[in-house]
């Protein structure tokens, strides 16, 4: 047995004997989060509560919970973002915690207060930090402090004219960001004056849908970078390690990633380092608890802090992967106090892991999603693949939420046999009744810029352009 295992297990039977993990967890959330979520609690002795709208009735993460309940119509602003019935529901089944997972109220620090006020713990970190480091605007500020470089740009913007003039100083192009959420949401490419006024509108208008927070400031838009993020884990005694980088540089026009991978290929031994080295004194500066991401932007030798989510990642598999670490029991653990029990040294990288979302987009249309009924479904296995999924034939998927169908996880002691391992696992996966992006991850994975590990944000555009110049539309068929 591994140290890395023997110390996984060693925790997990200390926390069911000493009875410090929770005895029962809502579950607030759906899809293929939620089921993981319920899988590491039951693999840690803890009950689990799901709760689901009315178009979730029908769902896998229903199912697997101990016990299940409605919050609402299929709409997330009545259902999955309706507080009151959340917390309700919690303290009626006598849950002592509530795990967020992402998007939702995984980043929202008032949430996160109410628990505390009901007697709740809340898995993530304490609200302040929440408020701090989930608002990107002040996020930025507090990380320039600790001496961490930051992409030039604003506070939050109160106005128009505001973000008019601020962009006029610091010259287009420029990126209108929302200050809470993510996933692309309430970001607006800018690169003329003329086209401010309706970007900032769009911007605050999704922002607001989303996370019911419009507020959104202005940064440089630097062209062409790598998206570099590193994982990190800090409990309530002190201790801080970060869990490696990963490279999330594949991403759509809407900033929404598509295929993640670790280690980041191609990235220098003195890069790898600075950045792991930003991403660690960023979390003791604030005192940071839980598991949390740190974005970068790299361009050439120049490493920029982008933001900061104060949650577990929708890519995190591929670092559980390489790591071989459960982040969400880690999670589970840093909120019923436990320490880490290890160090920097005992987390060590070994092999390779790549990810690919697999939505319910049309990438022939502009990667918009769809909605429908499954009738076909057969996910791929064998050596090495891995595939986080809530889906199953018959089921349907809402037009309410996120996309998101499945994340297949290819793992290989090499890149290479990680990319093999991907393509043939994207050759065996069948999902029919709804178009998805599985082809589209096939293409991208095929050329020479992704083999090579010579690839930046702009990488995914610029293969639609190709396409769409050969007569293709958005990609070839």
């Amino acid at each position: 047995m591994t140290v890395r295992l023997w110390i996984t297990a060693l925790h997990s039977l200390r926390s069911i004997e000493d009875k410090t993990i929770f005895r029962k967890v809502l579950i607030a959330n759906r899809g293929e989060i939620a089921l993981r979520i319920n899988r590491a609690c039951q693999e840690l002795g803890v009950r689990t509560v799901a709760i689901f709208s009315q178009a979730d009735r029908e769902s896998l993460h229903v199912r697997g919970a101990d016990e299940a309940f409605c919050v609402g119509p299929g709409p997330a602003q009545r259902s999955y973002l309706n507080i009151p019935n959340i917390i309700s529901t919690a303290l009626v089944t006598h849950c002592d915690a509530i795990h967020p997972g992402y998007g939702f109220l995984a980043e929202n620090a008032r949430f996160a207060e109410i628990c505390a006020d009901h007697g709740i713990a809340f898995i993530g970190p304490r609200p302040e930090v929440i408020a701090a480091m989930g608002d990107k605007a002040t996020a930025k500020r507090v990380m320039s402090e600790a001496g961490v470089a930051t992409t030039p740009g604003t506070d939050i913007l109160t106005s128009v004219e505001e973000a008019q003039a601020a962009a006029d100083a610091m010259g287009y192009p420029v990126l209108l960001k929302a200050t809470a959420g993510g996933g692309g949401k309430g970001m607006r490419e800018v690169h003329a004056r003329a086209d401010l006024e309706r970007a900032f509108a769009s911007a605050q208008a999704e922002a607001e849908a989303g996370f019911k927070d419009g507020r959104v400031y202005l940064e440089k838009l630097i062209l062409r970078p790598r998206h570099i993020e590193v994982q990190v884990l800090g409990d309530t005694h002190g201790n801080v390690v970060h869990v490696g980088e990963r490279d999330c540089s594949v991403q759509k026009p809407s900033h929404q990633k598509l295929i993640e991978e670790a280690p980041a290929p191609n990235l220098t031994a003195a890069a790898r380092e600075a950045l792991h080295k930003m991403a660690v004194r960023a979390c003791q500066a604030v005192g940071y608890t839980n598991a949390g991401t740190l974005e970068f932007l790299v361009s050439n030798d120049d490493i920029y802090f982008m933001e900061m989510n104060t949650r577990i990642q929708v890519e995190h598999p591929v670092t559980e992967m390489v790591y071989n670490i459960d982040l969400v029991k880690e999670q589970i653990r840093v909120a019923a106090g436990e320490s880490l029990g290890y160090g920097q040294g005992d987390l060590t990288a070994r092999g390779h892991a790549i990810e690919c979302r697999i939505n319910a987009e049309d990438a022939k249309n502009n990667f918009a999603p769809q909605a429908g009924r499954l009738t076909n479904v057969a996910l791929p296995g064998g050596p090495g693949i891995r595939v986080d999924t809530h889906i199953y034939a018959g089921g349907s998927i809402p037009p309410y939420y996120d996309s998101m169908l499945a994340k297949i996880v290819a793992f290989g002691a090499t890149r290479e046999i990680a990319i093999a391992r991907m393509e043939r696992a994207l050759r065996e996966t069948v999902i029919e009744g709804v178009a998805t992006t599985v082809d589209q991850c096939r293409e991208l994975l095929a050329s020479a810029e992704f083999r090579q590990g010579h690839y930046d944000i702009g990488f995914l555009p610029s293969v639609m352009t190709a396409s769409l110049g050969s007569g293709a539309n958005a990609f070839s068929a």
